[in-house]
C-alpha cells in the first residue's frame, strides 16, 4: 500500500477520498497515531467526523487503526471539530482526532489531530508517515466506546455566556456539520435563531461552507435584509471558523472581529498577550497596546497559532481565515481552552453585542481601512516556497518601515501593508493588501507587482 506524501500537510492531513485518502490509508495513519500516543504515554483518543459523505467509513477505519495499538477509542460520532477538542479536555483524554475536509470540495476529507494536548503540525505530521514506512507501530487490542459530547458542550457554553438581552440572529451553516448544533446552542444562551442551510448534507447543495469567501455570504445578507434578525453568523464545514454579517449587509472580517474580542478580553485579563496572524489588519497592534495588551504577530495556520498560545500563555488569538482561539479568564477562572471554535466565538460575540442596543452599529464602528480579501497567485507544486525564499533574500521595498519575514514577506509602510506568503496547503502565493486610502493601496500593489514579476515573469497576478 502506498502512503502518498502529498496528503501530509503543514497543519493536518488532507486528500481526495478514494484516491489519495482511502480507508486502508486512514487505518494505517490511525495505527501510527495510536503508536505515537502510546509513545507519549496516552491511553485514550476521542474521535469524531463532520458531515461529509465519506466521514463514517473513514472514522471507522481510523478507529480500527488506533485500536490495533491497544489505545481505547471514544467515538463521538458526527460532531463539529471544536467538539472533539472540547471532549479531549472534558473527558480527560488529552487526545482527539477529527475526520474532516474543513472547507475543501466535497470529494476531500482529512484529519486534524491533537495528541497529549499538542495540535500536530509540520514535522510531527510528517513523522506519522515515517512511522508507517519504518513499521514503528505498536501492537495491542484496544476497545471502543461511544459518548454524546453535545450535551456537555452546550451546557458548558450556557454556563459561561451571559447575554444582557435576548437577541434574534440568522445562522448559515452551508449544510456543514455546525448545522446540527448551532440552533440548539444559541437558543440555550437566549437567542431566537433563524436557520439557513442547517440540514447537514455532504453534497453542499446551496453554497460552499466557507465564510471567508464573500459570495458564500450572499444568502445570509439577503436573509438579514428581508427578515428581522439583527446579526448573521456563518460557519465553515467543520465549525471551527466564524463569519459575521451586520444587519445592513457588511461583512465583518475576522481580523476586525478580533478588535472587539481583544477589547473585551483585556478588561478581565490586563496586560494579556494577544496573537494575530500575518494576514491580519495593522489596526490590531496599536488597538491592543492602547488597551494595555501585548500584541504578537505570528505565522498563519491553526496548529502554529495553538503552539504559540502554549508558548506565550496568550489569552486570545485570531487568524484572518476565521479561526478564533479564546484562552482567557474571568474572575480568575478559565473560560475556554485555547482552541479554535467558531460556535463558541459566535457565542462570545453575542455576549459582547448584547450589551448594546444596536449590534450592527457597534461592529460598523470598529476601525477599518481600504483592503483586499485574500488573493492568490497559482503556481506549480514547490514554486511558491522557492520564490518567497528568494525574495526574502533579494527584494528591496523602497519606502518600507519594516519587513516582517516570520511567514513570507509582510511589508509595513507608514500608510499600509502588503503581504505575500506561500500557502502551506495548496501551491499558491497568498497576497493581501491594506492601506489608509485607495491611492496608497495601489502604490503598494504596484511595488509588489514589479518585484514579483522581476523574479517570476510568467506569474499571473490577481491585481
Amino acid at each position: 500500500m502506498q502512503i502518498p506524501q502529498e496528503i501530509f500537510k503543514a497543519y493536518d492531513i488532507r486528500g481526495i477520498v478514494g484516491k489519495t485518502l482511502t480507508p486502508e490509508i486512514v487505518e494505517a495513519i490511525g495505527q501510527a497515531l495510536g503508536s505515537e500516543a502510546t509513545a507519549r504515554r496516552q491511553t485514550q483518543i476521542c474521535i469524531g467526523y463532520d458531515g461529509r459523505l465519506s466521514g463514517p467509513e473513514l472514522a471507522a477505519a481510523l478507529s480500527r487503526g488506533i485500536r490495533k495499538t491497544g489505545i481505547h477509542v471514544i467515538n463521538l460520532g458526527m460532531v463539529a471539530t471544536p467538539m472533539v477538542y472540547f471532549a479531549a479536555y472534558q473527558l480527560g483524554t488529552n487526545c482527539g482526532v477529527m475526520v474532516t475536509g474543513s472547507h475543501n470540495p466535497p470529494d476531500y476529507n482529512g484529519l486534524k489531530m491533537v495528541l497529549a494536548g499538542e495540535t500536530l503540525s509540520g514535522e510531527a505530521i510528517q513523522g506519522l508517515r515515517q512511522r508507517i514506512l519504518d513499521k514503528q507501530l505498536f501492537e495491542g487490542q484496544g476497545s471502543e466506546s461511544s459518548y454524546d459530547i453535545a450535551a456537555d458542550y452546550i451546557a458548558k457554553i450556557k454556563t459561561d455566556i451571559q447575554l444582557k438581552r435576548p437577541m434574534k440572529i440568522a445562522v448559515d451553516c452551508g449544510n456543514g456539520v455546525a448545522g446540527a448544533y448551532a440552533k440548539k446552542l444559541y437558543e440555550a444562551i437566549g437567542c431566537e435563531v433563524e436557520e439557513l442551510f442547517c440540514e447537514v448534507d455532504g453534497h453542499f447543495p446551496n453554497h460552499h461552507p466557507d465564510p471567508s469567501v464573500p459570495e458564500n455570504l450572499a444568502d445570509l445578507i439577503a436573509a438579514l435584509k428581508n427578515g428581522d434578525a439583527e446579526l448573521g453568523l456563518a460557519f465553515d464545514g467543520d465549525g471551527d471558523r466564524l463569519g459575521v454579517v451586520t444587519r445592513d449587509g457588511n461583512v465583518i472580517y475576522p481580523d476586525r472581529q478580533l478588535l472587539l474580542f481583544a477589547a473585551e478580553v483585556l478588561k478581565q485579563n490586563p496586560a494579556a498577550t494577544i496573537i494575530y496572524d500575518v494576514k491580519s489588519t495593522r489596526h490590531l497592534a496599536p488597538w491592543i497596546q492602547a488597551r494595555g495588551g501585548q500584541p504578537v504577530i505570528w505565522k498563519t495556520g491553526h496548529s502554529l497559532v495553538k503552539a504559540k498560545i502554549r508558548e506565550t500563555g496568550a489569552a486570545l488569538a485570531g487568524e484572518m481565515s476565521g479561526h478564533v482561539f479564546f484562552n482567557d479568564n474571568r474572575d480568575g477562572q478559565k473560560r475556554w481552552y485555547g482552541f479554535d471554535d467558531g460556535l463558541y466565538a459566535g457565542a462570545r460575540l453575542l455576549e459582547i453585542l448584547s450589551q448594546v442596543n444596536n449590534a450592527s452599529a457597534a461592529l460598523n464602528s470598529l476601525p477599518n481601512s481600504v483592503s483586499t480579501p485574500e488573493q492568490h497567485i497559482q503556481m506549480q507544486e514547490g514554486e511558491p516556497h522557492a520564490l518567497i525564499a528568494t525574495l526574502q533574500k533579494t527584494a528591496t521595498f523602497e519606502g518600507a518601515n519594516e519587513v516582517i519575514t516570520i511567514d513570507g514577506l509582510r511589508v509595513e509602510y507608514a500608510d499600509g501593508f502588503g503581504l505575500m506568503r506561500p500557502s502551506n496547503t495548496t501551491p499558491v502565493i497568498v497576497l493581501r493588501f491594506e492601506a489608509d486610502n485607495l491611492e496608497a493601496l495601489q502604490r503598494i500593489q504596484a511595488q509588489f507587482r514589479t518585484i514579483i514579476l522581476k523574479a517570476a515573469p510568467a506569474a499571473r497576478l490577481p491585481f
